[in-house]
Parts: C-alpha cells; sequence; structure tokens
C-alpha cells in the first residue's frame, strides 16, 4: 500500500512539472521594423525584437536581421540578408531548457495584390541557421510561408492578420505556426504603431503572445535631392 501511494505521488509530482512549461503566461514581444529606401530598385532592411515570456520580464529572446531589398517592381520584392539571434532559453518552468547564439542568412521573396481596398501579401522565406548551444554546434534548414492580409478601417486605422507556417528541412517537418491578428495605426506618414495577439504553436508546446510593434520607412532618396 505504501509503494502505490509513493508511486501516486512521483506521478503527481511529474504530471505538474509537465503543465508547468510557461504555457499559460502571457508573454510579449517588442518589434522595430524599418525600410530605407536608398535608390529606385534598393532598400535595406532593419529589424529589432525583445521578446519576454511575460510581460517584460524573463527574457527569452534578442533578434536584429538586415537584409538588402531588390524592388522588381511595386509588388514584387526579393531579399538577401542576415539574423543574430540569442535565445535564453532557461525559463525557470521549462526545466531543461539551454542558451543558443545563431547566425542566420535568409533569402526572401514578396508578391503583393489587392482586391478591392484589401491588400494581401505572400512572403516566401528560406532560412540557413548556424547554431551554438556551448557545448555543440548545429546547422539547420528551414522554409516559411506567411500569408498576412491588411484591412483599412479609416484613413489613420487598419486590422492586419497573418498566418505563418515554418516547415524544418531536416527531422520533423513541422515547425511551428504563428497566427496572428492586430490593429493598426498609422502615426505619422512615415511611421506607423500595431498592437496585436499572437497564438504560436510548436509541436509540444503553445504560446500566447502580445505583440507591439512599430514600423519606419523612410525614403533617403529625397534627401539626396
Amino acid at each position: 500500500m505504501g509503494k502505490v501511494f509513493l508511486m501516486v505521488l512521483l506521478l503527481m509530482g511529474l504530471s505538474s512539472v509537465a503543465q508547468d512549461s510557461g504555457e499559460d503566461k502571457l508573454g510579449s514581444w517588442h518589434m522595430y521594423f524599418g525600410t530605407n529606401r536608398v535608390s529606385e530598385r534598393l532598400s535595406i532592411h532593419t529589424e529589432a525584437q525583445a521578446r519576454y515570456y511575460e510581460q517584460l520580464k524573463n527574457f527569452n529572446q534578442l533578434l536584429l536581421r538586415t537584409g538588402l531589398n531588390y524592388h522588381i517592381n511595386p509588388n514584387a520584392i526579393a531579399t538577401f540578408g542576415y539574423g543574430f539571434i540569442a535565445t535564453d532559453g532557461t525559463f525557470e518552468e521549462i526545466p531543461g531548457e539551454t542558451e543558443s547564439k545563431e547566425h542566420r542568412i535568409f533569402e526572401q521573396f514578396i508578391l503583393k495584390n489587392k482586391v478591392s481596398n484589401v491588400a494581401f501579401e505572400h512572403r516566401y522565406r528560406l532560412e540557413q541557421r548556424f547554431l551554438d548551444f556551448g557545448n555543440r554546434t548545429d546547422t539547420q534548414h528551414r522554409a516559411r510561408y506567411r500569408l498576412q492580409v491588411t484591412v483599412p478601417l479609416t484613413q489613420v486605422a487598419f486590422l492586419n492578420f497573418y498566418d505563418e507556417i515554418f516547415i524544418n528541412l531536416q527531422n520533423e517537418v513541422f515547425g511551428q505556426n504563428r497566427l496572428y491578428g492586430a490593429i493598426g495605426f498609422h502615426v505619422f506618414k512615415n511611421t506607423s504603431l500595431q498592437v496585436g495577439y499572437l497564438k504560436n504553436h510548436f509541436r509540444s508546446a503553445h504560446f500566447d503572445r502580445l505583440q507591439i510593434a512599430v514600423f519606419i520607412n523612410t525614403d533617403l532618396r529625397k534627401q539626396k535631392q
């Protein structure tokens, strides 16, 4: 009888650890995106993100990304870029996670179109990921596809939605899926703000994230003139 009681206690303990994975926390992502037009065909992408397991605490990830955009036409853009990602996976409620640093190269193609006043954007991206976990390194390859829909409400306000799937090109095929909805505001002529909610699905976990993003698009061609 005593052995059965101890086994029940052990199973209850393991169950509580498995459930206490941080999935019940509303984390936050704080983001900046910039597009700086330097010529008729070229622009420079800049990006910075700070991601937290909770609201502005329990740091998870820093992402810095830049790229060179080639504007084939107003509705088609090709990009080649680089990203640096520092991840702290040691969230106190997720045992066994580790810290890592990643250097990432990516190639991207964007297609845009409109139906009435609703804007659609298809983003295709390939990534070559060089990961350093401290005691080991790994190289991974991944494909991503994002469908984004933007619906204007007024001249200032708009709604933004997207769904993005991540496909691993090795091991398990499904990586993650991100479903996002936000309200946005054109604060200035070249600046907009979005506040939204992201549902991030992995194979074994699901996370809820509040997103606050600032977008700044500048045209350096005017300064040259």
